[in-house]
């Protein structure tokens, strides 16, 4: 028997107009379609032009800034700066290109190895044919400049490292350093630590393998020998230029600059980009753990997430915004930022077109305070972020009609 109260409810659903009463409600949710694997992404607000700037934007610090397109480069990956201020870049195309101040035009550049390059930036299974670049921490003596790329070999391709020295116009003498054993698919990025030592990263299966070189940063000489100090030497079953495993794939490396500590930015599955505080001989947990969801929607560890017994990030973003290039800002030009950490994003919640910067606050103890999102508006793939000698942050767009950025105080 209905109470009063209970008949009212019903009256008040049936004035609602509420189908419950007479039948089911239609499923408001609808299948995703996937291809590979993946969700199809849309393409709304993909491929915007941009344009000709500069652009100003007020920041939550309450510091206004301007963001200048200084040249304009295909694909291009990373930059780095030489000691004369003039710039290097390298690009998914496997070129590299010399973009001096004020000149607005990048020059190209001969003497690299020639590399495997294929697809659409953003796409999955693309291959990238350039994808860091790193001086010699003593370059002034020795001219010494580095390059990951992807290496054609009979197969298709496999990651390599090599160095060649700089004349002031072009790379003479290059050579592999370091060669992956089998295909390493994704991504490998650079950096030198404060002892000489290079560290490069590697994406790919079999991250939990010590013994396989995909899914681990790793650590050599500047040669390509193996340090006597490595977390793994003395295990007969690791390879011996293993620093830490348990990587999907890092899209940012840098040294922080004070401590000497080295961090990774990595992109998680659909959700759980994780930036990470990398300690010697550490497993960060992939794929058996991951604060994201994996492309069907399910969380990736099977259940909500945990870290027990691996490494935990610092900072991770749910959903993904496609973690990438990794600074650590020390510069006095804008005040209001030093200190902080900044970080490009190619694209948010798996939607192209959604790339932009983040600001994030730490502490003293490197814990997380605040963030900030930036140029946001620019729909843009911001692939790497570093800080010139000038103080100003330098920003590689990577797309097919990519640039190069400069964010300055406004006047």
């Amino acid at each position: 028997m209905l109470t009063r109260k209970g008949g009212q409810r019903l009256a008040w659903l049936a004035a609602l107009g509420c189908g419950a009463l007479a039948a089911p409600v239609a499923q408001a949710q609808h299948a995703v379609p996937m291809a590979n694997g993946i969700p199809v992404a849309p393409t709304g607000v993909a491929d915007n032009p941009l344009p000709k700037g500069p652009f100003r934007y007020h920041t939550a610090e309450g510091m206004d800034i301007r963001v200048e397109v200084l040249a304009r480069v295909a694909y291009p990956m990373a930059l780095t700066f030489l000691p004369n201020r003039d710039m290097l870049i390298v690009t998914r195309k496997g070129e590299l290109h010399l973009l001096k101040p004020g000149v607005g035009k990048t020059t190209l550049i001969q003497g690299g190895p020639p590399a495997v390059f294929a697809g659409e930036s953003g796409d999955a299974g693309t291959t990238h044919g350039y994808m860091d670049i790193a001086l010699h921490p003593q370059f002034a003596s020795n001219g010494l400049i580095y390059i990951a790329y992807n290496k054609p070999d009979g197969q298709g391709h496999r990651v390599a490292v090599g160095r060649g020295r700089w004349t002031g116009e072009r790379i003479e003498n290059f050579a592999d350093v370091w060669l992956a054993p089998e295909r390493a698919g994704g991504l490998t990025r650079l950096a030198f630590g404060q002892d000489g030592k290079l560290f490069l990263s590697t994406s790919g299966a079999d991250a939990q393998n010590v013994g396989t070189v995909g899914g681990k940063v790793l650590r050599i000489n500047d040669d390509g020998s193996i340090p006597a100090d490595n977390p793994f030497a003395r295990n007969a079953a690791a390879r011996k230029d293993l620093y830490t495993l348990g990587h999907r794939g890092a899209l940012g490396l840098a040294v922080h600059p004070g401590t000497g500590e080295l961090w990774e930015t990595e992109n998680g599955p659909n959700g759980g980009d994780e930036l990470n505080l990398l300690k010697a001989g550490a497993n960060y947990g992939w794929p058996f753990v991951s604060l994201g969801r994996n492309y069907t929607g399910a969380w990736q560890s099977g259940d909500r997430p945990g870290h027990e017994v691996f490494e935990p990030p610092v900072s991770y973003w749910m959903p993904a915004i496609a973690v990438s290039g990794l600074l650590f800002y020390t510069g006095d030009a804008l005040p209001k930022w030093k200190g902080d950490v900044f970080v490009g994003s190619l694209r948010t919640g798996e939607i192209p077109g959604t790339g932009h910067l983040e600001r994030i606050v730490m502490n003293e103890k490197m814990q997380e305070m605040r963030r900030e999102r930036l140029l946001d508006d620019l729909h843009q793939r911001i692939r790497d972020v570093k800080q010139g000698p000038d103080g100003f942050i330098y920003l590689a767009v990577e797309h097919k009609n990519g640039s190069i950025l400069r964010i300055v105080p406004a006047r």
